[in-house]
């Protein structure tokens, strides 16, 4: 095959290869990256592959235009895909932004290299095509990662569905419409037949679509972010209404026993029966045995292991609790029932089910560890593991309700964060492992030591 002559009038395609290839590069960079060894074989050999399809097409008839842009596309989408861990409809939404980005970073130094050999009368040299290749792209995306890195900070907790991925699309096809119709069509009101403007409207064109898509990406994480905060409102809204409840049971199954313990000292000074006194000897040591557990030393933490205690008993889990609940003092009400609530409830749920209730164990620790409070608590689970979410790296609810539910890991770890602390996890020999580590503030610190 002959290769064509190169035609200034339009850029090489092998230049927008290039920009394709860094453009799904920058988004490779923002997602979750695949295990396998060979991705970027993978990403290297499809990029190898679009240059030679793009070399090749170079100055194709117009009737096969759009099936060429068409298959630029697919390779693209097929290079994000190959190196990065997310779905489809997500690929595809980051797939157009980096068409579009390419499309700008290689429409802007083409126009710059016509400008420079056509208006300032720079000689046409392979040195300044190359400079400029260089210098344009490298500033155009560095300008891009920056926006990216800056501005998308939430991209994995983002989610995309196919009517963002079809709105997106929708932007990118008409801004490259708009921008190619001189190519295409000679006589519209948007059409040039002058070199020069049919750049500047395609480079134009362009970066008002890389703005559009910008734009919109920016409304798509500010309304999730409202969304995600209204839903963790929600979930510490709920969990402190239910500590409220909680509480006024607790009060009156104390004030309940608090009757028994004086009917039972009654009634112990006008019997005199040696088993009866025996009898009424083994309930009052029952009674002090329910007023000395879970007195933690903080009043929250009592109330939530004594409501969840009731309920593990009812549903024969074993509960086996530590706890210095004046580790948590430093925390609100709000967190305090958030992190012991969520923790619980998630243990509960996954030993309740277990067909041997030997199996149904859950261990709660709660400590100071040197300068830092130390929340653990284990439970045994059936052994299958659940699915990481690629957009928050946590597990996955197995819940059908998606959308209202699977915030409790969210709600605790963004707690734990919110004091610089960390929350990990972990499934091993059937044990499922939570641990949250929260420093002591300052001053919380000195108390400890000057006490």
């Amino acid at each position: 095959m002959q290769i064509p002559k190169l035609d200034l009038t339009e850029t090489p395609g092998i230049y927008y290869s290039l920009a394709y290839g860094l453009g799904a590069l920058l988004f490779i960079n923002m997602n979750r990256q695949r295990q396998s060894r060979f991705r970027y074989v993978v990403f290297a050999l499809v990029w190898a592959v679009q240059f030679i399809f793009m070399f090749f097409t170079y100055r194709i008839p117009q009737h096969l235009f759009p099936l060429c842009v068409a298959i630029e596309i697919l390779l693209t989408y097929a290079m994000i895909r190959s190196c990065c861990d997310i779905d489809r409809v997500r690929c595809g939404y980051y797939t157009v932004r980096a068409f579009m980005f390419g499309e700008f970073a290689a429409s802007l130094e083409w126009q710059l290299f016509y400008y420079g050999l056509t208006a300032l009368g720079i000689p046409l040299r392979m040195w300044f095509n190359v400079t400029l290749l260089v210098v344009v792209h490298s500033v155009t995306f560095y300008i891009f990662l920056v926006l990216e890195q800056r501005y998308g900070s939430r991209e994995r907790s983002l989610i995309i569905t196919d009517r963002e991925f079809r709105t997106a699309l929708m932007i990118a096809l008409a801004t490259y419409s708009l921008s190619n119709v001189s190519y295409v069509l000679k006589n519209t009101p948007f059409s040039s037949h002058f070199t020069m403007e049919m750049f500047t409207i395609r480079t134009l064109a362009d970066l008002g679509g890389v703005a559009l898509l910008f734009g919109y990406h920016m409304v798509l994480q500010d309304h999730h972010s409202r969304a995600e905060a209204a839903n963790l409102q929600k979930v510490l809204d709920e969990q402190l209404l239910h500590y409220q409840i909680s509480k006024d049971t607790i009060d009156l199954v104390n004030r309940k026993y608090h009757d028994l313990k004086h009917q039972i000292a009654y009634l112990k000074s006008g019997i005199t029966e040696e088993e009866k006194l025996s009898m009424l000897d083994e309930m009052e040591e029952e009674i002090r045995t329910y007023e000395h557990q879970n007195r933690t030393g903080n009043q929250v933490v009592d109330t939530i292991l004594m409501e969840k205690s009731l309920l593990c008993e009812k549903l024969s889990i074993t509960l086996h609790v530590i706890a210095d609940g004046t580790a948590m003092d430093f925390l609100s009400t709000v967190e305090i029932c958030s992190l012991l609530g969520n923790a619980l409830d998630n243990a509960i749920e996954a030993v309740r089910d277990l067909p041997d209730p030997g199996q149904r164990q859950i261990r709660l620790y709660i400590e100071r560890r040197r300068n830092f409070l130390r929340l653990l608590e284990e439970n045994r689970f059936d052994g299958t593991t659940r699915q990481i979410s690629p957009d928050t790296g946590l597990p996955e609810t197995t819940k059908e309700d998606r959308e209202n539910h699977g915030y409790g890991l969210c709600s605790m770890e963004n707690i734990a964060e919110s004091h610089d602390g960390s929350m990990y996890i972990d499934e091993k020999e059937g044990w499922f492992r939570l641990q949250i580590l929260i420093p002591f503030p300052q001053s919380s610190v000195k108390s400890i030591y000057t006490s």
